[in-house]
């Protein structure tokens, strides 16, 4: 799993595994899911980041597993 944060785009992508995209759907306005040929989710891009968290501090991120 990794998490991207592009400023330039404005935007944060999480990806689920290595899978290829071959379909993508914005499910929400700027949240888009990515599909592999199984229609299985294997990432999630969030644009419009900085309108959506303008609080957030990219470096300072928290990761927890439960």
């Amino acid at each position: 799993m990794k998490l991207k944060i592009d400023r330039e785009a404005d935007a944060l992508y999480l990806s689920l595994d290595d899978s290829v995209v071959v379909e993508s759907e914005e499910v929400s306005p700027g949240i888009i899911v990515d599909l592999n040929g199984q229609a299985q989710i294997v990432g999630i891009e969030v644009l419009y980041l900085s309108k959506r968290s303008p609080n957030l501090n990219p470096h300072e991120l928290e990761f927890e597993t439960v």
